[in-house]
């Protein structure tokens, strides 16, 4: 990868945090860690060359799927889908009133590229697994991409899709675990502990791969390969931090599941444009 399509790429994560901090801030409710922590995962699979998608045909029969299945997270996908150009821009601002298309967890129907409604946490993978087997058995070339948190981990219903999936040797299927070690009642290792959570996927048959959730290269390679393996589903276990890039809520698992004040969105703000004049003065030296 170029430098020059580095930075860009980084600039679109950039672009998308801002536009969650927006989001919640105008909401005045939903989520800022996981969002934030996700950005660079969205960005490497939308903008990266990874999933196949159209924002000027959403629902173009040969494009890849993208599941969310820790819907809670949804203002990182709605920045991502309009930052892609699915729709303005101008109704992130939206987030969470009353008619919005843009609803506290994705809705199926309501907003171009949602693929699934989700809510309850844990379902996604079922989702994902069965289109997964339905475009096979229709001899399609289409994937399946679910992105998980790591406490959904905590649900039966995840490791009975898993189970499946590994059985079936699902090669179209690849999972991403948003793994920040956090939910909304602590850090998931004192909560329920996941550890070991690769060898537990492999035992299931799975292929994985752990990457540093926020080096955007190193995802994309790992998508890269996760595309390659034609024997068994991949699962990529992405190592990210919760409310990355605003310090304030980095690694706290406080802001899981509420939005910044309009002063703290300020403050949060100035550290994401700090972040981005930081990173072009570091190029061009």
């Amino acid at each position: 990868m170029t430098v020059q399509n580095l930075e860009k790429l980084q600039n679109k994560a950039l672009n998308i945090r801002e536009s969650i901090i927006k989001m919640l801030v105008a909401a005045g409710s939903g989520h800022s860690a996981g969002p934030l922590g996700q950005a660079d995962i969205l960005t490497a699979l939308y903008f990266g060359g990874i999933l196949r998608h159209s924002p000027s045909d959403p629902r173009a029969e040969n494009r890849d799927r993208f599941i969310l299945s820790c819907g809670h997270t949804c203002p990182a996908l709605y920045a991502t889908l309009a930052e892609a150009g699915y729709f303005d821009k101008k109704e992130l601002l939206s987030l969470r009133q009353i008619n919005s298309r843009l609803q506290g967890h994705p809705h199926y129907g309501d907003l171009p590229g949602i693929e699934t409604t989700s809510g309850p946490l844990g379902q996604g993978l079922s989702q994902a697994v069965g289109m997964a087997l339905g475009a096979r058995l229709k001899k399609e070339e289409w994937r399946v991409y679910c992105l998980m948190s790591d406490g959904e981990q905590e649900e039966g219903q995840t490791w009975e899709a898993a189970m499946l999936a590994g059985k079936e040797k699902l090669a179209n299927l690849v999972g991403i675990i948003d793994r920040n070690h956090i939910q909304i009642d602590g850090f998931t290792e004192n909560i329920m502990p996941l550890e070991p959570l690769k060898e537990k996927y492999e035992s299931f048959n799975w292929q994985v791969i752990e990457v540093d959730g926020h080096n955007i290269p190193q995802i994309i390679d790992a998508f890269n390969l996760a595309t390659a393996i034609h024997e068994k589903p991949s699962l990529i276990i992405a190592h990210t931090i919760p409310g990355f890039g605003v310090d304030f809520m980095e690694n706290k698992f406080e802001w899981h599941g509420k939005p910044p004040s309009l002063k703290e969105s300020e403050v949060a703000l100035k550290e994401l444009e700090n972040l981005r004049t930081l990173r072009g003065q570091i190029r061009s030296e």
